[in-house]
């Protein structure tokens, strides 16, 4: 039992010194950033940057905004777990929030809640926060409005009115009544004109007592967003009904994040309508992904792969075609590399595969696959002296 006991208070110990790391970690990467304008006073927002940020100098990231201060803990939170294993399912993403109690930007808001028409919030987005965020810090273009309640109104007013500002809008539980921002009375022009590059909502509500009285003016404006949007909105809309009002904004997060990034992270399945069109297809379908909705690379290679293991029973030299496909693609795709010495391997080209073992180990810098392919590389030596 004593050794139990010892084992048992090592492992906390050790526990909590990673958990303490991370912690300091996560504190040293918050900062302030001011920003400065014509339209209001001066002001303070604050930053977490991802733990990736000091590491990779070469790598740029999506930047996520929230208006109520106290969503940083929350969203910084929930965005280091869900992206510390290996950007899935959210890509690493710069954090920031506005100050708390700060005049000027709630007049601003104000401004654009009671007045139809008035934009001057939309212009400091414009002019003045988002060119210091990218200013300040690497990043890769793609934006996130997040909110929730009246933030998350804005956010519709927002896309209505100027949808270039951001890629992505997270609206939970938006109060839309009493001609909130005039989002309602504005949106079916504005969203059946709308053009650009596609865009994307995701817009949720519950049936908790605090919602009830926003109820009718959701699904008024789930009615609009259906029947006005055309195809430069892609939307998602999700009720959360039996959870508590205060964990809208927790669920609508994760909820909009997987939806999100699903396309980024999901590969296409060999039988899909584009992936039986062939790999010419397949890399025309992340070109628009890396052109059109996020403005960085989006890898093809997993769906490459799995549509040249389609063809690796019957047809392997089909098979390696495809693979090297997703190598000229991604000159750095190990698992491409790794995939071609398979079928090399399969076809009793042991030199060939060999070389491409050896040029997915040379590629990848991560442990568990530098591991996995030494391996591999042993094993395919040995078997070409027989």
């Amino acid at each position: 039992m004593k050794r139990i006991a010892i084992l048992a208070s090592m492992l906390l110990q050790l526990i909590s010194a990673e958990v303490f790391a991370a912690q300091q970690q996560h504190a040293d990467n918050t900062q302030l950033l001011t920003v400065n304008s014509s339209l209001i006073e001066k002001a303070d927002f604050v930053v977490t940057l991802p733990p990736s940020y000091g590491k990779k100098p070469d790598k740029q990231y999506v930047v996520l905004f929230d208006f109520h201060p106290r969503s940083h803990a929350l969203l910084a939170g929930m965005h280091d777990w869900m992206s510390h294993n290996g950007d899935w399912p959210w890509l690493e993403t710069i954090i920031v929030t506005a100050p708390d109690g700060h005049q000027g930007l709630g007049e601003l808001k104000t401004l654009a809640i009671e007045e139809q028409g008035n934009q001057k919030l939309l212009d400091y987005f414009e002019r003045d926060l988002l060119p210091a965020i990218d200013k300040q810090y690497r990043t890769n273009g793609f934006r996130i409005l997040n909110g929730f309640t009246g933030n998350a109104g804005l956010g519709l007013y927002t896309l209505i009115n100027r949808p270039s500002l951001f890629n992505a809008y997270f609206v939970a539980s938006p109060v839309l009544s009493k001609d909130f921002a005039y989002v309602i009375k504005d949106a079916p022009k504005k969203l059946a004109t709308m053009q650009g590059k596609p865009r994307f909502l995701f817009m949720s509500t519950s049936d908790s007592g605090f919602e009830q009285r926003q109820l009718a003016s959701f699904a008024q404006m789930e009615a609009i967003v259906k029947a006005n949007a055309n195809e430069t909105l892609d939307y998602r809309i999700k009720r959360f009904d039996g959870s508590y009002y205060m964990t809208q904004p927790v669920l609508a997060a994760a909820y909009g994040i997987e939806a999100l990034f699903d396309d980024y992270h999901q590969v296409l399945a060999a039988d899909s309508e584009i992936s039986k069109q062939g790999p010419a297809a397949v890399l025309a379908h992340y070109q628009f992904l890396s052109e059109q909705k996020y403005g960085f690379k989006v890898p093809a290679t997993g769906s490459l792969i799995k549509l040249g293991n389609s063809y690796l029973e019957t047809e392997p030299s089909k098979a390696v075609e495809v693979y090297k496909v997703a190598i000229t693609d991604d000159a750095k795709a190990y698992t491409a590399y790794d995939a071609v010495a398979g079928a090399y391997q399969k076809m009793g080209e042991m030199e060939l595969a060999i070389k491409y073992q050896a040029l997915a180990l040379d590629i990848t810098d991560h442990p568990f696959y530098q591991n996995k392919y030494a391996k591999k590389l042993s094993k395919l030596k040995q078997q070409s002296k027989f």
